[in-house]
């Protein structure tokens, strides 16, 4: 594995956890504010920036944005994704606020799984090359549009999901999208026009993931947030984004390490 990757990964589990811790800040502001009203956006606005509690907590998830758009530059998608998903494990001691006693015997396995895929991946690049390609335009296009289109039809819809898990998963789906699009803006050209999609991803996932914290704890709609807004993405870097697995036993090793990351945010989510 190069410096350059290297640099990129240790830059995405900054961003991971000063993200995550973010989420369960911001849920504690959250939930002790009224409730959010759709048809009164600005009064909903007005409320967030108006608690000092959570505009700090937007400034970290900023900083940690910011620091996941530098790893981008550095490494593929689909890892950077991989080693931000350990940041479930951060958000589940955040929302225990430090008491590891406090979390569910699922919500430890959780957090091993989550430890256990950062080391599975780590052994996985050793003496390896990962690289990606500009992909087309046509297939990112597809890709964007299903990804956002999904979160809004699970923020309208629910499809018989309770609210605060439809608006988590409706979150990250948005995320997802948002984070394919810093990838893309990132390669210079053309690809900057993926800042008018960017923009509202974001807006609305996290409009969508604060509403989602008034309807259940952080670990239901955030943890969600996080699994979509990684496995999304992971996918993306195989399929859009060109991304090969090593050979033989590394392969195997950096697939299983995308499944215990991915099932630790399942555990997670699922764990009531």
């Amino acid at each position: 594995m190069s410096l350059r990757t290297a640099i990129g990964l240790a830059l995405s589990l900054a961003s991971a956890i000063a993200v995550n811790w973010a989420y369960a800040r911001e849920h504690d502001a959250v939930a002790a504010m009224p409730q959010f009203s759709a048809r009164h956006p600005v009064a909903f606005v007005r409320s967030l920036l108006s608690n000092e509690a959570w505009v700090t907590a937007f400034a970290t998830e900023s900083i940690g944005w910011l620091v996941y758009v530098a790893a981008l530059r550095l490494a593929p998608l689909a890892l950077v994704q991989a080693v931000g998903a350990a940041g479930i494990a951060v958000l589940a001691f955040a929302s225990a606020h430090g008491r590891p006693a406090r979390l569910a015997h699922t919500e430890k396995v959780a957090v091993a799984l989550a430890f256990a895929g950062l080391v599975l991946l780590s052994l996985s690049l050793a003496g390896s090359h990962p690289s990606d390609h500009v992909p087309g335009k046509l297939e990112v296009g597809i890709w964007i549009a299903c990804v956002a289109g999904g979160g809004v039809l699970l923020a309208v819809s629910g499809f018989g999901l309770a609210r605060a898990p439809a608006l988590g998963l409706a979150a990250g789906s948005l995320f997802a999208g948002g984070d394919i699009c810093a990838k893309l803006f990132g390669y210079g050209g053309i690809w900057l026009l993926a800042l008018l999609a960017l923009v509202p991803c974001y807006a609305l996932g996290t409009s969508l993931l604060q509403g989602g914290f008034q309807h259940g704890d952080a670990l239901t709609p955030a943890g969600l947030a996080t699994l979509a807004t990684n496995a999304l993405p992971i996918a993306a870097g195989f399929v859009v984004f060109g991304e090969q697995l090593p050979d033989a036993t590394k392969g195997t090793l950096q697939l299983a390490a995308f499944a215990s990351l991915v099932a630790g945010g399942v555990l997670l989510a699922h764990r009531r």
